[in-house]
């Protein structure tokens, strides 16, 4: 018998960053790991333990009280969702810097084997070697874009490559994290609705005949190019579900002024083959399901790998931060998507923009996939080949499994070397 039955058993922490593209992959990764058995804590807020928990069960929460009027923001305020301005967006990071102490006094108490850390605490490089635990960055960027700013099978081994021999840091290729199993989606918002009123809808429609609609969490367009977008979708004649940030605060001030995004009679000329959800919706399922045959999107990393893993094209709209790297992954070198012609650039996906995308661009970008014609078939065949290389690499012998193998192994090894060594005398 094992003298040490759980010799081979990590206690891993987590400390994901507070915005819907950060905390989700983190935890999905998480759960792949507690999933081979290990022992996992997800240090997290309050109200974001409370998402986890239904969606992760197999995840220990263990929470932080975090300072949002400390930095200016109101009280409950505890996800980057919640803020939707540059001025809210610089406190609400601003807040989550406080959270080192809190965080720190957890990792001296109840130290773990290791810290898996977004790389948007800064704070975590010294804290863990104060400690003397080793310290895992999570970067929820594809490789291709952190080669592409210094500058495996979606990303290519030769961008793994240059990343691992330009930094000198080692990398391991363990997703897509959307594919780790769980009871649901972690949601950043209750969703508007329902699953089965999404799948009905669906359902009622013919195979690759609906156009998915979605720019993420933190994009916010401003209302004329919202109606641009209307007008280009109804152009376009194809049946979508499009879904739309509920407007908060001073942008909804005015009754009046709510709808004034949407051309007069455009829902109503398009309730049959049209879905407008305004707020949050269950975007796993609806890629997953067979009616869809294009989502058009921001390109934000999360968004891009549950558009490849459910084999679906993408129309292409980047909008800040990495997501114009991510674009040309899509569309150029891996020529799974279409570009819509989006070029401005920005810091936040909130505020007014200088360029507005006409109603034509988005038609012609939405035809460009729907229509049909050679171009199109071949899109689509390459999406189908790499959502089925996406299931393929977190199976047994798949890239994805064997790479999380090899991590487990590495954090065993360190944690060994660590045990002899104070053993050592």
């Amino acid at each position: 018998m094992d003298p040490n039955p759980n010799r081979n058993r990590l206690k891993l922490d987590f400390i994901p960053f507070l915005a819907p593209g950060h905390l989700i992959p983190l935890c999905g990764l998480a759960t792949l790991l507690a999933s081979r058995g290990h022992h996992v804590r997800v240090i997290t807020t309050p109200s974001n333990a409370q998402l986890l928990a239904k969606s992760n069960p197999s995840l220990h929460l263990h929470t932080v009280d975090f300072p949002a009027r400390e930095a200016g923001l109101a009280h409950g305020v505890e996800i980057m969702s919640k803020v939707d301005d540059f001025n809210k967006a610089a406190n609400f990071y601003r807040a989550a810097m406080l959270l080192r102490g809190p965080i720190a006094r957890i990792l001296e108490q109840q130290p773990p084997d290791c810290i898996v850390a977004d790389f948007m605490y800064p704070w975590m490089d010294d804290v863990a070697n104060n400690l003397n635990i080793p310290r895992l960055a999570f970067n929820g960027f594809s490789l291709f874009t952190v080669a592409a700013m210094d500058f495996a099978e979606l990303d290519g081994e030769e961008y793994l490559e240059h990343y691992q021999k330009r930094t000198g840091h080692k990398a391991w290729h363990v997703g897509p994290a959307c594919l780790a199993p769980r009871s649901g989606e972690e949601r950043a918002e209750k969703s508007v609705v329902s699953e089965n009123e999404c799948l009905s809808w669906l359902d009622s429609k013919p195979p690759q005949s609906v156009v998915y609609i979605c720019f993420g969490s933190m994009c916010r367009f401003p209302d004329k190019q919202l109606y641009e977008m209307a007008c280009g979708l109804e152009q376009a004649g194809h049946a979508f579900i499009w879904v739309v940030p509920e407007k908060k605060g001073e942008e909804c001030d005015k009754e009046e002024e709510k709808e004034m995004w949407l051309p007069k009679g455009f829902e109503e000329r398009n309730k049959e083959k049209g879905l407008i959800i305004r707020g949050w919706a269950p975007q796993l399922l609806i890629l997953g399901h067979a009616a869809v045959a294009a989502f058009l999107t921001h390109c934000g990393w999360n968004s891009t790998l549950e558009a490849v893993t459910a084999g679906v094209p993408m129309i292409t709209w980047p909008v800040q931060g990495d997501q114009f790297y991510n674009e040309k992954l899509v569309s150029e070198v891996r020529g799974i998507g279409v570009e819509v012609g989006a070029t401005e650039w920005r810091v936040v996906g909130y505020g007014e923009r200088e360029k507005l995308i006409g109603r034509d661009c988005i038609e012609r970008a939405v035809r460009r996939l729907m229509d049909g014609g050679e171009e199109a078939l071949n899109i689509r065949r390459r999406a189908k080949e790499f959502g089925e290389k996406a299931k393929e690499a977190l199976q047994e012998g798949g890239s994805s499994h064997d790479s999380l193998s090899a991590l487990i192994a590495h954090l065993l090894r360190l944690r060994d070397s660590k045990i002899n060594s104070l053993h050592s005398f």
